[in-house]
C-alpha cells in the first residue's frame, strides 16, 4: 500500500469508469498525422491498446492506493446528485469485494486488445471493433464501481449491446441466430431485474445501495423481500448463467470470436453473481433465506449437468466442438459460485468471490488456447483434432499444447492453482449452511458438488489426452507454429496469477472476507 490522497484516489476510480467512454468515442474519430502507422487500421487498434493500458494502471494504482487494512469500508467515493426528483445519484465507491473484479476486468480487456493488435479479428472495421470494446469495458467497470440500484442497472444493461455485435459482426458461424439468442435471453432478464430494482428502492425509500445494506432489509416486509429477490435474481441467474436458463451460453461462446469469449467467460458472467453478493445478500436478507435452497438446488444440478454435457461433447465420435464444451465447463464452474452464495455463509461467499476470479482467470487462458488452436487447424471440432493427423500438440506445438495441459488441470481444481479454493470452500460451507437452512439438503448439494468435480477431471483429461497426445507428425503433415511472442504476452499474466492465488490464496481472501463479514451483518460489525 502507498499513501494516495482521497481526491486521487475519487479521479482514479472515476477515471476508470469514465475513461473507456472517451476512448471508444476517439476511436472513432480519424487518426492524427504522424499516428497512423502503417495503416488506420493499425493505429486505431494500437489505440485500443494504449487506452486499455491506461486504465490498467489506473487500477493498479487504486489497488496501491486501497488501505488493505480496512477492506470492508468503502473506498475512493464519488456522491454527486443526478436525477433530484428519483434520488438517483452517481454514487462510486470500491471495498474488498470489487476491487479485486475491477482489477480482472481491465487485465483481460488490456489483455484482449493486446492480442487483437497482433491478430485482429476476422470482420468489418476495426474501429467498431476497438469502440465496442472500449464500451463494453466501460459497462462492466461500472457494474463493479456503481452503488446506486439505477446506475447498476444502466451499466448492467450498458455491455449487451457491444457484446451483441462482436459475435454478430466478428464471429463465426451460426454468428447472427447466437447474437439474437444472448440478447433476447439477457434483455428479459434484465426486465424483469428492473422491476425488483424498482421495487426495492421504492419499498426501502432509497436507491443507494450503501444505505439499503446497511438498514440490511428491515425497511422491506418479508414478502416484498421474496418478491425482490425473485425477480433480481432472475436477471442476475441468466447472465450467470444458472441451470436451466444457461442454453444461450454454448452458442454465444460458439460463435463469439477469441476476445468476446475470453470476455463473455472473464468478466461478463462474474456480473450476475456480483449482483448476488452486492444486491441480493445484504438489501434482502429474508429473501434470500427464503429462496436459497432453491438457488441451491439448482447450482448443485448445475454442476452435473455442465460436466456430464462436457463428457458427451469429449466422446470420439460426438463431433464436439472444444469452445462449446468449455462453455459448458462454465455452466459448472458457476454452479460452484452459486452454490457458495446460497449457503449464506461467510465462508461460502468467500469462496463464491474466490472462484469468480479463478474462474475469469483460467477460462479466459482456454479460451485463448482454444483460440489459438483453432486458427492452426481452421476448426474446434474435437474428432478433427484428435482424428486421423492427430494434433499431438505435446509433438508439433510442445508450448502450446503444456499451456492447455496447465489450463485444463487448473480448471479441475488441482491443489495449489487458483481453480481449487473457490470450489473446495464452497462444498466445505455446504456442509455447514447458514442457521435456518436444512442441513440434510445442503449435504446433498455437496455430494453432487463432489462429483461433479470428478466428472470435470474426467473429461478436462480426456480433452488433453485427445487434443495434445498422439503420434508423430504424419509425413507430409505441415509444421504446426508454436507460441508466439504476442501469445506469450496475453498469456503470461494469466498463468502467473493462477499459480499465485493458487499458493497464496491469503492475498484475495483477505480483501473480501472483512467486506463479505459486515456484508452479510448489514454494515453494523
Amino acid at each position: 500500500m502507498i499513501d494516495i490522497s482521497p481526491s486521487v484516489m475519487q479521479f482514479l476510480l472515476a477515471f476508470t469508469v469514465a475513461a473507456p467512454l472517451l476512448g471508444a468515442a476517439a476511436a472513432l474519430l480519424p487518426a492524427p498525422p504522424g499516428l497512423k502507422g502503417k495503416s488506420p487500421d493499425q493505429a486505431v487498434l494500437r489505440h485500443g491498446v494504449t487506452v486499455t493500458g491506461a486504465i490498467l494502471l489506473a487500477v493498479l494504482a487504486l489497488t496501491l492506493g486501497f488501505d488493505h487494512d480496512r477492506p470492508s469500508r468503502m473506498q475512493a467515493t464519488t456522491d454527486i446528485s443526478w436525477i433530484r426528483a428519483l434520488d438517483v445519484r452517481i454514487h462510486l465507491g470500491v471495498d474488498g469485494i470489487s476491487l479485486p473484479l475491477l482489477v480482472l476486468t481491465a487485465l483481460l480487456t488490456f489483455l484482449c486488445a493486446l492480442y487483437s493488435y497482433f491478430k485482429p479479428p476476422t470482420g468489418p472495421s476495426p474501429k467498431a471493433f476497438v469502440a465496442l470494446l472500449l464500451v463494453l469495458e466501460a459497462g462492466t467497470l461500472a457494474t463493479f464501481a456503481v452503488l446506486d440500484l439505477v446506475l447498476f442497472f444502466l451499466a448492467f444493461e450498458m455491455v449487451l449491446v457491444p457484446m451483441y455485435f462482436l459475435i454478430a459482426r466478428w464471429g463465426g458461424e451460426g454468428r447472427r441466430p447466437a447474437a439474437g439468442k444472448f440478447i433476447l435471453y439477457t434483455l428479459l432478464g434484465s426486465v424483469i431485474m428492473l422491476l425488483g430494482l424498482l421495487l426495492v428502492g421504492i419499498k426501502g425509500g432509497t436507491f443507494d445501495m450503501v444505505a439499503l445494506a446497511t438498514d440490511n432489509g428491515r425497511g422491506l416486509t418479508t414478502s416484498v423481500q421474496v418478491t425482490a429477490v425473485l425477480a433480481i435474481g432472475l436477471g442476475l441467474a441468466v447472465k450467470t448463467p444458472m441451470w436451466p436458463l444457461h442454453s444461450w451460453l454454448p452458442d454465444a461462446h460458439t460463435a463469439a470470436p477469441t476476445v468476446g469469449s475470453v470476455l463473455l467467460a472473464g468478466v461478463l458472467l462474474k456480473m450476475g453473481t456480483y449482483g448476488f453478493v452486492r444486491i441480493a445478500l445484504p438489501i434482502a436478507p429474508d429473501g434470500m433465506r427464503t429462496l436459497a435452497p432453491y438457488l441451491a438446488a439448482f447450482a448443485a444440478v448445475g454442476i452435473v449437468y455442465g460436466s456430464l454435457a462436457c463428457l458427451a461433447l469429449a466422446r470420439p465420435g460426438a463431433k464436439g466442438d472444444l469452445k462449446r464444451l468449455i462453455a459448458y465447463s462454465s455452466v459448472g464452474h458457476m454452479g460452484f459460485v452459486l452454490l457458495g452464495i446460497a449457503t449464506l455463509t461467510p465462508t461460502g461467499v468467500n469462496g463464491a468471490l474466490f472462484a469468480n476470479i479463478a474462474h475469469g482467470l483460467i477460462t479466459g487462458l482456454l479460451f485463448f488456447l482454444v483460440g489459438a488452436v483453432k486458427d492452426r487447424y481452421g476448426t474446434a471440432d474435437l474428432d478433427t483434432l484428435a482424428g486421423a493427423t492427430g494434433a499431438a500438440l505435446y509433438g508439433r506445438a510442445p508450448r502450446l499444447g503444456a499451456l492447455l495441459a496447465f489450463a485444463a488441470v487448473a480448471s479441475l481444481g488441482l491443489p495449489g492453482l487458483a481453480g481449487f479454493w473457490g470450489e473446495m470452500l464452497a462444498l466445505f460451507a455446504a456442509f455447514d449452511p447458514a442457521e435456518g437452512l436444512s442441513r440434510p439438503a445442503y449435504l446433498v448439494f455437496m455430494v453432487l458438488g463432489g462429483l461433479g468435480t470428478l466428472l470435470s477431471a474426467a473429461y478436462l483429461l480426456i480433452v488433453v489426452r485427445r487434443v495434445c497426445m498422439g503420434g508423430p507428425r504424419p509425413a507430409g503433415e505441415p509444421e504446426l507454429a508454436d507460441v508466439q511472442a504476442y501469445e506469450l504476452a496475453a498469456w503470461t499474466p494469466l498463468v502467473a496469477l493462477t499459480v499465485l492465488a493458487g499458493l497464496w490464496p491469503a492475498v484475495l481472501l483477505g480483501l473480501t472476507d472483512p467486506a463479505v463479514q459486515q456484508l452479510l451483518a448489514g454494515g453494523t460489525q
